[in-house]
């Protein structure tokens, strides 16, 4: 997202890409360029960025929803770059402040787990991806709520800013703070800063830890002391795994800023969210923003600002031989310090060797989407969920009974591009390891099922249209250039020429934002990907008689997350059911996780190993 307007103090945003490598060009000219990216299975990038970031008093990058995503994304030309590049870009662009004689500042709000097999495929979750995620070096860090729905996670040790969650100290059995609950700093320029960090009122957290609601937390003293703290505050930070958007029905960010601004009514507030999984920029009042900058590593969100009074502050309000802020919200940039970033990334590849995440099930022979075409067309993922569904999911001591395998949409996470379908796959499309139950019921109550289901509230944890990954959303992405520090000149920033490049003539489809400050904020000119809404529930069906008769009964199978919520539906139909009456369908070690590898495996074999990758989410779905 790139937009600007002005306030008191002038700011400039920007949503570039985060696990990607990006830059803007030294001048208007538009160039399509293919980089091989550094991790060994990744493909070549299609390019565009439009112009250079701006560099203002302050200057913020912000990345949330990483979900272990470290790799980037390996089968999608859209992207171009892997979490060593971004280490890279981070510590340059740390440099470049420096020289310029102005404060950047990282930022990063929550839910590092849950969603590839980097941080899901080995035990405890995260072994692998945390070291690598921390070798950035952030400056303030908020908790989300995949930190908090496994007590062992939980108990990860980082430094946090958490204004309203608590856990158990295992010493005290005593609820406490995790990290820290607010945090006044000065940055290296001299800049006064208050930060708070607010998880949503998020319900679904394990009981070692304590989720205070933002109701509460606006009227403890201690968050209205800090408030008013007794030293000089130039501008307040609120991060966290919450929704910057305040219409958003998770969101408690209304209510915090109109706390603050009751009590300090001239100075200036930021926020940075997270949780909803889109690009979004609000403007709460002349001195508030808030930004929100993706998800999967796939937006670097970049934030610069201007004007902000300061007694204290002794760095460049307009610094030099960049352009400067003049809307609320803009961009700058430079190019990553490529050899820092090498040892990361190849951390990268080693773990994802060890964990043996490129292991092959079979080639997905054509892409399928979450949301961008009309749920079960030909390459709307849930057709393909519907077949594998039917096709795997039967028990073989009750083949012979028909059945109805239920799921809900939200246990899908992600696109399944055509290509590999690897064991890392089967992470990034369904992360989650819910088992299938069932009752067998008549069949005059089977067959409401699905639509009831469909008319029924989610439970608020794992949903396709709340609390997890926030609303059905295009599965759109942005791209970028994939420099490294050789192709640019450390003076002037100047694109040498290297490798094949040409004048871009389409705009590919690709992530397109719309907020508060228009359709300019994009790093990269993209065509719009449709976005369709999709159902909560979706289900395959087997072993019904093909002679046109109806079964006496059907197994309703259905996965353990939602148990209690089909036994309520089939009460509503007429049932006297109970969570006595369901059973196991599948042994509770296969999951929602193994239906797609398992169908791979059977039907997915031709072109194994060498399989044909397509151009991704957009195009034709048989690309």
């Amino acid at each position: 997202m790139r937009a600007s307007t002005l306030f008191n103090f002038a700011a400039a945003v920007s949503l570039a890409v985060a696990c990607d490598s990006c830059y803007g060009p030294s001048s208007e000219v538009i160039h399509e360029r293919l980089v091989r990216r550094m991790q060994p299975e990744a493909q070549d990038t299609t390019i565009g960025p439009k112009a250079p970031l701006e560099w203002g008093q302050l200057n913020f990058m912000h990345t949330t929803d990483t979900h272990g995503w470290l790799e980037g994304h390996l089968k999608e030309q859209n992207y171009g770059a892997d979490w060593g590049d971004f280490v890279s870009f981070s510590t340059h662009m740390k440099h470049k402040a420096g020289n310029l004689g102005v404060d950047l500042l990282l930022v990063d709000t929550g839910d590092l787990h849950d969603g590839n097999g980097l941080s899901d495929a080995a035990l405890p979750n995260g072994v692998y991806s945390n070291p690598i995620f921390d070798e950035v070096d952030y400056d303030l860090l908020t908790i989300g709520n995949h930190e908090l729905y496994v007590a062992e996670v939980a108990y990860e040790q980082r430094k946090y800013v958490t204004s309203n969650v608590q856990i158990v100290n295992p010493a005290t059995s005593q609820f406490e703070y995790i990290g820290k609950q607010y945090r006044y700093f000065k940055t290296e320029h001299g800049l006064r800063i208050m930060a708070f960090g607010v998880l949503y009122d998020f319900t679904g957290n394990s009981n070692v830890s304590k989720v205070i609601k933002a109701v509460t937390l606006v009227q403890q003293q201690w968050f209205l002391d800090a408030i008013n703290y007794p030293e000089p505050i130039d501008l307040f930070l609120v991060i966290g795994h919450n929704p910057i958007r305040t219409t958003d029905f998770a969101s408690t960010f209304s209510l915090l800023h109109n706390t603050i601004r009751a009590l300090r009514p001239n100075v200036p507030i930021q926020a940075f969210g997270g949780h909803s999984h889109i690009r979004d920029f609000q403007v709460y009042d002349d001195m508030s923003t808030g930004l929100e900058s993706g998800r999967y590593c796939e937006t670097l969100g970049w934030v610069s600002m201007s004007g902000i009074k300061s007694s204290s502050y002794t760095g460049v309000m307009k610094p030099h031989g960049v352009t400067n802020p003049s809307r609320l919200a803009m961009n700058t940039s430079t190019t990553f310090d490529y050899h820092s970033g090498l040892r990361v990334t190849g951390e990268i590849t080693d773990a994802r060797k060890e964990l043996n995440l490129a292991l092959l099930y079979g080639c997905a022979p054509q892409t399928w989407c979450a949301s961008c075409q009309p749920f079960e067309s030909s390459g709307n993922i849930f057709s393909l969920v519907s077949t594998a569904l039917g096709a795997v999911v039967v028990n073989s001591s009750r083949s012979t009974i028909p059945r109805i395998v239920i799921v809900n949409t939200g246990s899908i996470r992600f696109d399944l591009v055509k290509g590999p379908f690897t064991f890392d796959d089967s992470f990034i499309v369904s992360p989650f390891t819910d088992a299938f139950q069932y009752i067998n019921v008549p069949y005059a109550l089977a067959k409401n099922v699905l639509n009831s289901l469909n008319g029924a509230p989610l439970n608020d944890k794992r949903n396709s249209a709340g609390s997890d990954w926030g609303y059905v959303m295009p599965q759109v992405k942005d791209s970028c250039m994939d420099p490294i520090i050789g192709f640019i000149t450390e003076e002037k920033g100047e694109l040498k020429a290297r490798g094949h490049t040409r004048r871009q003539t389409v705009v590919i489809p690709g992530y397109t934002t719309k907020d508060d400050f228009g359709t300019d904020g994009d790093d990269t000119p993209h065509s719009k990907i449709p976005s369709y809404s999709q159902p909560n529930y979706a289900a395959g069906n087997a072993s019904f008689p093909t002679d046109g008769t109806t079964p006496a009964t059907v197994d309703v199978v259905f996965l353990d997350f939602f148990a209690s919520t089909v036994v309520s539906v089939l009460n509503k139909l007429g049932g006297t059911y109970t969570t006595a009456n369901v059973q196991y369908y599948m042994p509770p070690t296969y999951t929602s996780q193994n239906y797609l590898p398992e169908y791979a495996k059977k039907y997915w074999q031709a072109n194994v190993p060498n399989c044909p990758v397509g151009q991704g989410v957009g195009f034709p779905s048989k690309n």
